[in-house]
């Protein structure tokens, strides 16, 4: 998968998306900013957590938006790599396979 690509798409998608819901988007922007916003947990931290339940979910778009923010972040590969490992003990084999994706996306993405 290109992650690169997949993102350019998917940013697309929403920036149009965003002109045709303004308020919706409007709505859920505030709230992302918020919820990832430094507290107790640092952004990084929240990033993590966010990707980690996008890979249980087994979302594509999610994965590769939320691992470019890991790396925005500062993350590295290893806490990567340990946030696949809570996703496979949380979400089993299909969490595994969205994690080597995850993985994939890092690599391409931290260039």
């Amino acid at each position: 998968m290109d992650w690169k690509a997949e993102l350019s798409t998917i940013k697309a998608e929403m920036a149009d998306y965003a002109t045709k819901q303004s308020a919706t988007q409007k709505g859920f922007g505030a709230l992302h900013g918020a919820s990832l916003a430094e507290g107790v947990l640092s952004t990084k931290q929240k990033e993590l957590i966010s990707l980690a339940i996008g890979i249980a979910k087994q979302c594509s778009y999610c994965i590769g938006l939320h691992v470019q923010a890991c790396i925005a972040a500062g993350a590295t590969r290893a806490e990567i790599e340990e946030t696949v490992n809570v996703s496979v003990l949380m979400g089993g084999g299909p969490a595994m396979m969205y994690g080597m994706k995850t993985l994939e996306a890092y690599d391409q993405l931290v260039g």
